[in-house]
């Protein structure tokens, strides 16, 4: 693993901002290149954003978690891996707020969304279930965490089963209708092969991969020498590393006017993140994770599971309220992650 603890602070720094540059150029060249691998393939951009734009942009989180437990540090695996859904679930805001006119879940209300947010609320309190009941070795794993890895599947089947699926229709008035005919509305020049889609998407990944995990042991680095503690750093500041892909990506989606893939994004991310609980159980080589963590963890997935269900009141309800520029449901999320922060810190 990567160690540059030892560096001054002031080449971490460096260090990490030449990472976080690439990781944003990448990261928002990713949303193109996925936005138009959405309308080439006739895909849709739910799904791309859902399994595509979301595993790309959790590459960072991927090589930290498995980093980490193989080093030997499983809490600080999971505490980053829940500490990242929270955050880019308060990223969604910040694209809200970009957008400005009308709140983001008024313009993206579809039902493949309510099904994304739905199962990684599930999966969040599978966790939590897991943590609180303890776990049992079995096949190399925790019972719970292939519990976690089985549901996450189920989830994306499900999902991929109801894309087009038009059993709950969502009412708009006359300007939404009109407002989402012209946020799907294909870009011109968003034809092509798919090969060299699928070529400029891999090599986005490698990038956001290679320079992601540097960016992370960089901030990993200077959140030690600032004295912060570890719990705090993994769902803090090493989920802030991480989360930078995300962050360019939906942001770039935002301005493009595919929210759907921007809510996607967000959402499989989450779900994502929680499955890679069995990844960092399987590579550590000690009882399973579930059992090394405690309250930090449980306040982290209940955190990121209460975020989630306040985006999803906002879909249901689609009430077109702004307050500063976003939605009131964005507003609210923005409050209850700055609360659950302060209460995070307290139980570092």
């Amino acid at each position: 693993m990567l160690d540059l603890s030892s560096n001054p602070l002031g080449l971490n720094a460096a260090v990490f901002a030449a990472s976080a540059a690439l990781v944003w150029i990448a990261g928002t060249k990713v949303a193109h290149y996925a936005d138009d691998l959405a309308v080439a393939s006739g895909i849709g951009h739910a799904t791309v954003g859902l399994v595509l734009l979301a595993g790309i942009t959790s590459l960072p989180e991927v090589a930290v978690a498995l980093s980490s437990a193989a080093a030997g540090a499983p809490a600080l695996s999971v505490n980053n891996l829940l500490g990242g859904v929270a955050m880019q679930i308060a990223i969604l805001a910040v694209a809200d707020a970009i957008i400005g006119r009308q709140a983001l879940t008024v313009i993206a209300g579809t039902p493949l969304l309510l099904l994304q947010g739905t199962a990684t609320v599930l999966l969040l309190l599978v966790f939590v279930a897991a943590v609180v009941a303890g776990d049992l070795p079995l096949l190399g794993a925790g019972a719970w965490s292939w519990g976690l890895a089985i549901l996450y599947l189920l989830a994306i089947w499900t999902i991929a089963n109801a894309q087009g699926s038009r059993v709950w229709l969502v009412h708009r008035t006359q300007e939404q209708t009109q407002q989402a005919a012209r946020v799907h509305e294909p870009p011109a020049a968003a034809g092509g092969r798919l090969k060299p889609l699928l070529l400029k998407l891999a090599a986005g990944a490698v990038v956001i991969l290679v320079a992601g995990f540097v960016l992370s042991r960089a901030g990993d680095a200077i959140a030690a020498q600032t004295g912060l503690g570890r719990n705090f750093v993994g769902a803090v500041f090493l989920a802030l590393s991480t989360s930078l892909p995300e962050i360019s990506a939906v942001l770039a989606a935002v301005k493009l006017r595919r929210y759907e893939m921007a809510i996607s994004d967000i959402f499989g991310t989450g779900l994502f993140n929680v499955a890679l609980v069995f990844l960092v159980d399987a590579v550590y080589g000690g009882a399973p994770v579930l059992n090394e963590v405690g309250r930090f963890s449980l306040f982290a997935a209940v955190t990121a599971a209460l975020l989630v269900c306040i985006y999803l009141v906002g879909l249901i309800e689609r009430r077109d309220r702004t307050i500063a520029r976003m939605g009131i449901d964005s507003l609210a999320v923005l409050l209850a992650y700055g609360g659950s922060l302060a209460i995070l810190y307290h139980l570092r």
